[in-house]
């Protein structure tokens, strides 16, 4: 099962993704997405949460998206990986 990081306040996200079932942590940086296959952040600011790409990590901005949009990203990404 993949480990999916989603940032905290973005609590609608995260329970699309529980429901998909994927194993969802919420995070606040960097270290918190350690161990993570896709990380998503809210989009906001360019270098929220001091996100970047580690290893294999993916990370989805959440910016106008819907969960539904943002669980199929996800999906996409982890297919792709």
């Amino acid at each position: 099962m993949a480990k999916i990081g989603v940032q905290s306040g973005l609590s609608d996200v995260q329970q699309e993704l529980q429901g998909m079932g994927y194993d969802v942590v919420q995070i606040n940086n960097e270290e918190e997405g350690q161990g993570c296959d896709c990380c998503v952040v809210s989009g906001r600011d360019p270098d929220v949460a001091g996100m970047s790409p580690q290893g294999d990590m993916s990370i989805i901005s959440a910016d106008g998206l819907t969960a539904q949009e943002i669980g199929q990203r996800v999906q996409q990404t982890l297919q792709n990986q």
